[in-house]
């Protein structure tokens, strides 16, 4: 096994292994990286990589929706719901309109998200 194969075998078992409360941060905090690593690239231009990237954060925020447990908490899991719409909705004007200003205001309700759930799990015993 080489070097590489051994990393990415380890990070797979450390995000599998990993509480829920962490596996919704790291989400987190990737959907946000591939929305700032998209500030980085021309809308559109050749070779851009912004039009992936933007489908990248999606693909995670889509996941989040998904998987909402609304039994568990129906109030919080409506209201993170209507949130990720809204992003997911930014994003797809984005893509549209070529724009930035859509995936700055996705960017922010995104990173608000976060911050909060960092702060949820930091207050854990443990933590």
């Amino acid at each position: 096994m080489d070097s590489r194969s051994a990393a990415g075998a380890y990070r797979e078992a450390a995000f599998e292994n990993a509480p829920p409360i962490k596996i919704v941060r790291l989400l987190y905090a990737g959907a946000v990286r591939f929305l700032d690593l998209s500030a980085s690239e021309t809308p559109g231009g050749p070779g851009s990589r912004w039009a992936g990237l933007l489908a990248r954060s999606d693909a995670i925020v889509a996941e989040l929706r998904c998987a909402l447990q609304k039994e568990a908490a129906p109030g919080v899991a409506d209201n993170l719901e209507q949130l990720y719409l809204f992003v997911e909705d930014r994003l797809r004007e984005a893509q549209r309109t070529e724009s930035a200003l859509p995936v700055a205001e996705a960017r922010k309700v995104l990173a608000r998200l976060q911050e909060a759930w960092q702060s949820v799990e930091a207050s854990r015993p443990g933590a």
